[in-house]
């Protein structure tokens, strides 16, 4: 038997002001694509009956979460936040592009910095102990969790490897939908059913960009 674990990334958001600041990720909330976003992943997961909502505490989660599934109180795991990187003005200015768009290539090594700041092997650190701790709760046959890119990346790299292999080029556009049924051994019989599935653009026209190249993109516009 396997439970299933729908695994969003919440919508979009505006990570920096038109000036090119930045905005505290732990305060951004969604922007009104990400507002679309998340309402057609709601139309896309209607008739599905959730026994948990997890969020990462986060706002654009719990908003996200709240448009989603808002008959349900959703939990917050403050261990299933982003990914943090440092200040932008601590890294300098000649490797600014190359800690944005090189942030996720290939497999990317457990001492790997994001901007400067937590290490890919101390995201795994805590992530995977509280995916855990959730499938240790055998009280659930459904969950959506709605968390962040790089998270995701991690609970679907391991699910994928049974390693701590960081695989940086499975892409996560933001309001995207991952689909895992998991068995009694996590993640030994789990199998990835969907991945990347963005309601609101299901063959990804809009953009061929990876996410961080987009941010990159959208701080470069508002400091030129």
């Amino acid at each position: 038997m396997r439970r299933r674990l729908y695994l969003m990334r919440h919508g979009a958001v505006s990570y920096f002001g038109p000036d090119g600041t930045p905005v505290h990720p732990e305060e951004v909330s969604l922007n009104d694509e990400g507002r679309a976003q998340a309402e057609a992943a709601r139309a896309l997961l209607a008739a599905v009956e959730f026994d948990r909502v997890v969020t990462s505490g986060l706002p654009r989660t719990a908003e996200t979460a709240a448009i989603v599934a808002g008959s349900h109180t959703a939990e917050e795991w403050p261990e299933l936040r982003e990914l943090r990187g440092a200040k932008l003005s601590e890294i300098p200015p000649e490797r600014l592009e190359e800690e944005f768009v090189h942030a996720f290539r290939g497999i990317v090594p457990n001492e790997k910095r994001f901007l400067g700041g937590e290490t890919i092997g101390e995201l795994f650190d805590r992530v995977l102990p509280a995916v855990e701790r959730i499938l240790a709760d055998d009280g659930w046959d459904t969950v959506l969790a709605v968390l962040h890119g790089a998270v995701n990346r991690a609970i679907l790299s391991y699910a994928l490897t049974g390693e701590r292999l960081f695989l940086g080029h499975s892409e996560q556009a933001t309001g995207c939908v991952n689909v895992l049924d998991i068995g009694p051994e996590w993640p030994a019989n789990t199998v990835v059913r969907a991945v990347n599935i963005a309601p609101y653009d299901l063959l990804h026209t809009s953009s061929r960009l990876t996410t961080m190249e987009g941010y990159w993109d959208e701080f470069r516009a508002g400091t030129q």
